[in-house]
């Protein structure tokens, strides 16, 4: 009733309190927020291509039109080897340098620039398109030639890209073999934010169209071989079955994961065999051994001559007769009748265990 009481007393308060609505764009959510290029492919889809999406590196095949792949992706030599086989066959690749990873936010501040490695340097050079990665100024493009063509665009780049002998710019294109190599320093032009301002798609749709080589089209949008992202892939069965042994040793060994405990052990002296050799040495320690055998040694005595009379084997040796009867050696039954205090309490305990084993054949 309290706790009622308090939460509406707080809405009351809160109800009373002067506030601002602000808007702030946070980005794009589902899968827009985990895809910067999914409107450039749903876009390539609308001119009846077949739109490819991977998260990681992905071989082209030969009868793809184009790739647009982040510069992260294929930095070692053997990438860059696969991809220059590629485009001498017919293939066009797009190769994007600033804001090309997943891991971009578009509307965040500043962003992801990776170095550009040495294979894909030399490559730019031997195709003839020289890349500036600190130029004195940013650079920055309005409008781009691709063609015959010239598209409206609006993109500014920490790095610059060229054919070798002019300006810096943020746009380079290059046939090279049986296809063509293009570099686009300012990825943002094709992301979902952007891809519907100026003509922004109407230049991606003459970079697909350039070489006329198939009907697909690629969008890679990871940074690269990961090993991590290869045992998700393809050994995710064996990490399931590492996971539950772990849980299993978990729960067998730690003593939390185990079965509860009780609070309290029963001490092991309660049993009736503890509480005799307990008894005995107690008795033992006081000298009482022989007062405590006497009467057992006489009913043994006593119940033995009665029942080896009744036999007929008075004049046969008692101590072997006894023995036979508990199937006892005659030295132990000598002992036990004759021996006249035990060396220890051990020796008392089983002398009276002897004693017994004769009563109970005796009866």
């Amino acid at each position: 009733m309290i706790r009622h009481a308090m939460l509406a007393l707080t809405a009351m308060v809160l109800a009373s309190c002067d506030y601002t609505e602000v808007e702030r764009e946070v980005g794009y959510k589902g899968k827009a927020r985990l895809n910067p290029w999914l409107a450039a492919e749903r876009f390539t889809k609308k001119y009846d291509y077949e739109a490819l999406s991977s998260h990681s590196w992905t071989t082209p095949e030969w009868d793809d039109a184009a790739w647009f792949i982040p510069v992260s992706a294929i930095g070692n030599r053997s990438f860059t080897r696969q991809m220059e086989e590629w485009v001498t066959d017919g293939g066009h690749l797009v190769l994007l340098i600033e804001h090309a990873s997943s891991e971009t936010n578009d509307w965040g501040l500043g962003g992801i620039f990776p170095e550009v490695e040495p294979p894909i340097i030399d490559w730019l050079e031997r195709a003839g398109i020289r890349y500036v990665e600190d130029p004195s100024e940013s650079v920055k493009s309005e409008k781009i030639g691709f063609g015959d063509m010239s598209f409206k665009v609006e993109a500014v780049s920490g790095s610059g890209v060229s054919i070798i002998g002019s300006e810096p710019g943020v746009f380079a294109s290059q046939e090279y073999g049986g296809g063509r190599l293009t570099v686009l320093t300012d990825s943002r032009i094709f992301r979902n934010r952007w891809i519907g301002d100026h003509d922004h798609a109407a230049l991606m749709l003459a970079l697909i169209e350039a070489t006329g080589n198939g009907s697909r089209v690629g969008f890679m949008r990871g940074t690269g071989l990961s090993f991590w992202g290869l045992l998700g892939d393809h050994l995710w069965p064996l990490l399931i079955a590492l996971g539950a042994w772990l849980v299993f040793w978990l729960w067998r060994n730690l003593t939390r994961f185990g079965p509860t405990e009780a609070a309290e052990v029963a001490s092991e002296l309660r049993g009736y065999g503890h509480h005799l050799e307990a008894l005995g040495d107690f008795q033992w320690r006081l000298d009482h051994a022989t007062g405590l055998l006497a009467p057992l040694r006489t009913q043994v005595f006593e119940r033995g001559q009665r029942l080896s009379a009744r036999m007929g084997r008075r004049d046969d040796d008692f101590f072997q007769f006894l023995a036979d009867r508990a199937e006892l050696p005659r030295e132990r039954v000598f002992r036990a009748l004759a021996e006249a205090a035990p060396a220890d309490s051990a020796i008392l305990t089983r002398t009276t265990a002897d004693l017994q084993q004769l009563l109970k054949v005796l009866n």
